[in-house]
């Protein structure tokens, strides 16, 4: 089991961090104390406190440990992830030319991480030692950035609603691989949601033209056609909500019902319980969520994140590129979704993890793919795309954490 007892020492290292710590019987013996430079901890303007680890992985790039959220009337931050990290690119060719694994041929991490100038970073820039003979380079940057409107609700006269503009925490690296230039972001908002997401940017591959199937003529004329490729990119994701780990895993399906109410037709939600090892695809109104079956909101719900995926393009030509999202049980050997690297774990993708065991310690991989069809405006530089997912917390709180304070006592029915 990865949930141990900890030590005192390490206990008191996450008290001094200023996080929520469970008692002896539940705690978490994975914490690694991240000094000043490795902690990130940012009160945003609207309250909202988010504290984290940051490291950088040779392979995977940007890791981010110990993720917490405080909400303006939380005493202490409340743990939300134990890690998240990238955990491969897999680039095919439409023309079947090349292949590549950017993240276990290649890396996000070492000589492939770029240092920023300032012109790639409004907000601060960290520094990290990548390798021997190397100086620290200034890789990460930290970011407040403006969101658009949080909320906004009818007041007691037109001139003063309940409006409030939102801000998110950002944190980005830039690693090159090939020509491509890859950003790694996360955006951590004031209301709890994290964005996870991947830019691809650089410049498109010089002698990579085709045929007209499987390309787009860039340039003048019907001459150069710059080939279409696939970016299926994966994420490993392992929570620990509250602190206490031991998270369940749970589907929801919405579907019509065949009856009728009095105005509309009547739909039906169902739950099912992911309680083995299992790979999972999207379909409509179907979504799922991690909770914990211990740590509870005010209103004596069970904490919870929900996965919601947008746009994805599945690579149906490799069998572990198909699944939308899978659920393993947690092992530290399994840290590439393919081509895994580490020799104590007999799989070497997720199709070899799922093998039936029972989820008590779950960890998500999120496959998201995008089909790049080049155009003419990708040279050059070549406009950013993204790809990615959020994580929206569902019962994280027992209202809205950014609600004025003459609203809180809406909560529930039979309220004013």
């Amino acid at each position: 089991m990865r949930r141990k007892l900890w030590s005192a020492a390490a206990a008191a290292l996450l008290v001094s961090a200023g996080i929520a710590v469970p008692g002896p019987a539940e705690a978490n013996d994975r914490w690694e104390y991240c000094g000043n430079d490795a902690l990130v901890k940012q009160e945003l303007k609207n309250g909202t406190l988010w504290q984290m680890c940051w490291r950088v992985d040779v392979k995977t790039g940007l890791v981010l440990e110990k993720v917490a959220f405080k909400g303006k009337r939380d005493k202490l931050p409340i743990m939300v992830l134990d890690s998240s990290t990238i955990a491969q690119l897999n680039v095919p060719y439409d023309s079947g030319f090349n292949e590549w694994n950017d993240i276990t041929s290649y890396g996000f991490g070492g000589d492939f991480m770029q240092p920023l100038a300032a012109s790639d970073c409004k907000g601060q820039r960290r520094g990290v030692w990548t390798g021997a003979g190397q100086d620290a380079k200034k890789v990460l940057c930290i970011s407040e950035e403006e969101a658009g409107l949080a909320h906004r609700l009818e007041g007691e006269t037109p001139e003063k609603p309940y409006a409030k503009m939102g801000s998110d925490l950002v944190l980005q690296t830039i690693s090159k691989v090939g020509w491509y230039e890859y950003i790694t972001e996360y955006r951590f908002a004031d209301d709890g949601q994290i964005s996870v997401r991947l830019g691809a940017t650089g410049d498109l591959a010089p002698r990579d033209y085709t045929t007209p199937d499987q390309g787009w003529p860039i340039g003048p004329g019907q001459t150069d056609y710059s080939v279409n490729h696939y970016h299926s990119a994966f994420w490993r994701v392992d929570f620990n909500i509250g602190g206490y780990g031991t998270e369940k895993v749970e589907q929801y399906d919405t579907a019509p019902t065949g009856e009728r109410g009095r105005r509309a037709a009547i739909y039906s939600t169902s739950k099912t319980d992911v309680a083995t090892e299992a790979t999972l695809n999207t379909a409509t109104r179907r979504w799922w969520r991690v909770v914990s079956p211990t740590s509870k909101n005010a209103d004596g719900h069970f904490r919870s994140y929900e996965l919601e995926l947008g746009a994805n393009d599945p690579y149906e030509a490799h069998p572990e590129t198909q699944p939308d999202v899978t659920f393993t049980q947690y092992k530290p050997c399994e840290k590439f979704a393919t081509f895994n690297q580490d020799p104590e774990c007999a799989g070497t993708t997720i199709l070899e993890y799922t093998n039936g065991e029972r989820l008590s310690d779950p960890v998500m991989w999120v496959r998201v793919g995008f089909h790049h069809v080049p155009r003419d405006e990708d040279q050059s530089p070549m406009p950013v795309h993204w790809q990615g997912f959020d994580l929206v917390p569902r019962d994280f709180t027992a209202q809205n954490p950014l609600a004025p304070a003459d609203r809180l006592d809406v909560n529930g029915d039979g309220v004013s």
